[in-house]
């Protein structure tokens, strides 16, 4: 197996991960944040979404798909264009609210295709490319992409839990 199949495989467990969340879900319930002021799946999936995005135009050389897609005037959140989510507070959070899931799907997929595109054609000896040199030691494109599939699973895992929670009297809403 090559390096390349190896990564499309791992990137499309992602896919896997975020459609199964998305699948069914209602906005009420994607908007939903547990305990009042946890993250919401909307948040989760924009935010894993965002970080894939940018992280992967910085390495391939290319605009991040929220900005030659223009899904920051799409989605309308009052956050900077320039916002990945990284360190929200709870009001920033809150500031990521969907009205459908239609939006949020498209943009998920259209990073995720981007991605899939892009490890595709990686050769081995690219992983060996310096992409950051603020780390000790500079991270390798294969670490960043290392980095990427573990944020976006982890997220994605949240999402997934936060869907499966049970509806509590009028703390959540009922499960779609």
């Amino acid at each position: 197996m090559r390096t390349s199949e190896l990564l499309t495989d791992a990137f499309g467990r992602i896919g896997t991960i975020v459609g199964g969340v998305l699948d069914g879900l209602e906005p009420q319930k994607a908007n939903w944040r547990p305990g009042g002021s946890g993250n919401s799946i909307a948040w989760l999936v924009w935010h894993l979404s965002r970080g894939q995005d940018e992280q992967i135009a910085d390495v391939a050389g290319s605009p991040s798909i929220w900005r030659s897609g223009g899904y920051a005037a799409r989605f309308a959140f009052e956050l900077n264009p320039d916002d990945t989510g990284y360190g929200h507070s709870t009001e920033q959070v809150s500031a990521v609210h969907v009205d459908s899931m239609d939006l949020l799907r498209e943009y998920f997929e259209a990073v995720l295709a981007r991605s899939l595109e892009y490890v595709g054609g990686l050769a081995d000896a690219e992983l060996e490319r310096i992409v950051d040199e603020r780390w000790d030691p500079p991270v390798t494109l294969g670490v960043r992409l290392i980095s990427i599939l573990d944020d976006c699973v982890q997220h994605g895992g949240q999402a997934a839990y936060i869907k499966g929670l049970p509806a509590r009297g009028n703390s959540a809403p009922a499960l779609r």
